[in-house]
Formats: C-alpha cells, sequence, structure tokens
C-alpha cells in the first residue's frame, strides 16, 4: 500500500513478492504470501504478526452531487497497488458497507433524490453485484451495518425527516430481514463493533445532536442497555475492534467540526480513553483491521475529501502516513474479507 500520495504521484515503488506454494487438504495448492509491503510496514512498526497475508480491502461507494462516481476499489498487496473494481449498480452515498461469509452488502444510502432501501451483495470471485437481497423494510440512510453469529445487523439511520432507533437483522439462508428491539436511542450516522458477543452502538447524531453515549445489545435475550459514554461526542466516525479494544476515530462533534481525536473502549474496565490524535481530521471515514494494522482511511477534513491513509501503532500510540487510495470516495465506506 502506499504507491499513491494525495495528488497521486507515485511515492514507491511495488517491490518484488515471492508466492510459497504449498499443499492443501486433498493435495491442491495453497499460496501463502511472501513479504508483502503491508508485511515489511508490520515488522518495522512491531503490530502484531499474522500468519498468512489473505486479507482483501475494498472502498466502496463515495457520492455527491458534484462527484457520482461511486468507485469501488480493492488493493492488491502482491502489487502494491489499488485497481478497480466492479461498481454497485445503483449509486448512492451515506451507504452501509458489511461483510459476511465472504462478500461484501451495502445498504441503503441517498442521492440527492431519495433514500434507499435497496440492498446489494459483492462477489469477489467474479467481481459482480447482485442485487437480488431482500431491501429492509424502510427505506434509510447514514445506517451502520455490522456482522455477528452468523446475521447482519442494519442499525439506526435516518428515513430522510429523521433519525430513527430501528434494529433490523438479515438472514442469508432465509434472504430476509426481521426487526428486532430497538435501541433506546435514535441514531443516524453512528459506528458499531463487536465484542465478546455483545453488539455496541457508539455516537451518532439523534436529529439535533452529536451524541457521545453507547449502546450494547444482548442477543441471547434481546436487551438493550446504556454503556460507558465517550469523551467526545462524534458521528460519521470511524470504529473497529483491534486488540481486544473498541477504537473510535475522527467523525465530527455537536459543534460539527471535523475530529482527528481517538479514543478506545477497554470491555474489563468499561472506560474510554484518549488515544493519539490521528495526522488529518476526518469525517466520514472508515476504520479498519487489515492483515493486521489499523488504518484510518479517508473521509474529509472539512475542507477536501482525503485519499489518504494512516496507520496507528499501539506500541507507540502514534500515527504515521500509510499512502493514498488512488481516488476520492466522499461518503465512502471500507470492507476487508478476511
Amino acid at each position: 500500500m502506499g504507491v499513491y500520495n494525495e495528488q497521486g504521484d507515485v511515492l514507491e515503488e511495488p517491490e518484488p513478492h515471492h508466492l510459497l506454494i504449498k499443499e492443501g487438504k486433498g493435495g491442491s495448492p495453497h499460496r501463502r504470501r511472501m513479504s508483502t509491503p503491508l508485511s515489511l510496514h508490520r515488522r518495522h512498526s512491531k503490530l502484531p504478526p499474522k500468519e498468512v497475508s489473505n486479507d482483501l480491502m475494498f472502498v466502496v461507494g463515495g457520492w455527491t452531487q458534484d462527484d457520482p462516481s461511486c468507485l469501488v476499489e480493492q488493493f492488491c498487496p502482491e502489487y502494491n497497488e489499488w485497481r478497480t473494481a466492479a461498481r454497485m449498480v445503483k449509486n448512492r452515498g451515506n451507504v452501509a458497507v458489511g461483510t459476511l461469509d465472504g462478500k461484501i452488502y451495502t445498504v441503503g444510502g441517498e442521492d440527492n433524490v431519495r433514500c434507499y432501501s435497496s440492498v446489494e451483495r459483492y462477489d469477489p470471485d467474479t467481481d459482480s453485484w447482485s442485487t437480488d437481497v431482500a431491501p429492509l423494510s424502510s427505506q434509510c440512510s447514514g445506517v451502520c451495518l455490522v456482522a455477528m453469529d452468523g446475521y447482519l445487523y442494519a442499525v439506526g439511520g435516518h428515513d430522510g425527516i429523521t433519525a430513527i432507533n430501528t434494529v433490523e437483522r438479515y438472514d442469508p439462508k432465509l434472504n430476509a430481514w426481521s426487526k428486532q428491539v430497538p435501541m433506546l436511542t435514535r441514531r443516524s450516522g453512528a459506528v458499531a463493533a463487536v465484542l465478546e458477543g455483545h453488539l455496541y452502538v457508539i455516537g451518532g447524531n439523534d436529529g439535533n445532536v452529536a451524541l457521545n453515549s453507547v449502546e450494547r445489545y444482548n442477543p441471547v435475550d434481546g436487551t438493550w442497555s446504556i454503556c460507558a459514554h465517550m469523551r467526545t461526542p462524534r458521528e460519521n466516525a470511524g470504529c473497529a475492534v483491534y486488540l481486544g479494544h473498541i477504537y473510535v476515530v475522527g467523525g465530527r462533534d455537536e459543534l460539527n467540526l471535523q475530529l482527528c481525536a481517538a479514543e478506545r473502549l477497554d470491555p474489563e474496565t468499561m472506560r474510554w480513553t484518549p488515544v493519539k490524535r490521528m495526522r488529518s481530521k476526518r469525517d466520514n471515514m472508515s476504520l479498519v483491521v487489515f492483515n493486521g494494522a489499523l488504518l484510518a482511511v479517508g473521509g474529509s477534513d472539512g475542507v477536501t475529501n482525503l485519499k489518504t491513509i494512516e496507520m496507528y501503532s499501539h506500541e507507540t500510540n502514534t500515527w504515521r502516513h500509510f499512502g493514498s487510495m488512488k481516488s476520492k470516495h466522499p461518503g465512502g465506506k471500507v470492507a476487508v474479507l478476511c
């Protein structure tokens, strides 16, 4: 990664890579990638090692009236570059992106005319999108989407008029959504994470102001409970589970100011603690774990939409520049297939 800088210039040439072919079960060959650029970055920053670097990272969508391209890009570690993938069938911004069973799902979203209830599914093996997925029960944008226990959960959002607290669960075997117990608070632009069997929904906007509140869903008894509040109200942040903690970074606050601040939740103490600020302010960004590295991708700094990526080192509590995507994705999201 890190092939392009913010102006699209080449930062470094791809290094040669060597693939070790091993015999898998039944005598089938199994590829193990050796010495990718990301593994070199991990070695230098002493990030947790991962035996096989085979994650797939996609940036999906990103739509504004000025830039309705809605591109999809895939990062190819073996070539150290971003490549264009098939576009979604319906161009839309603020679409929720999640992964389940090796596929990418996009839910809801909006353009300059309406919100959508439709759902699309991407198959990386065929590089194609399908629209034969059941839609949500209503049109909404700003949803957060997360997988848990073999299901997809679509949480919150806004219906074009107000923020909602609706929770729907998708069963891929039945190709059907079912309504679950609603959240305690209406939230649009919230983020969600699954940790230790619970679904956490964090921040967002209740229709009036950015929130710092957090609630947790227990799928066993179907109940929501209030958790420790974040230190900073924020919506449209990035969120990921990393090394047993929930990290939340960026977004914008109750004054509508873009944030570079970051914090994390320790599930044992149920306390939020500050993390080193990112180098750039990033509203409407993505935070993902890719081959053992925690990456902050894209977003807007309030002046321009960013292509840059930052990587966090937990040992030094620092962020550093980690290259760029080829294109800007205003309102787009990142999905990682493991």
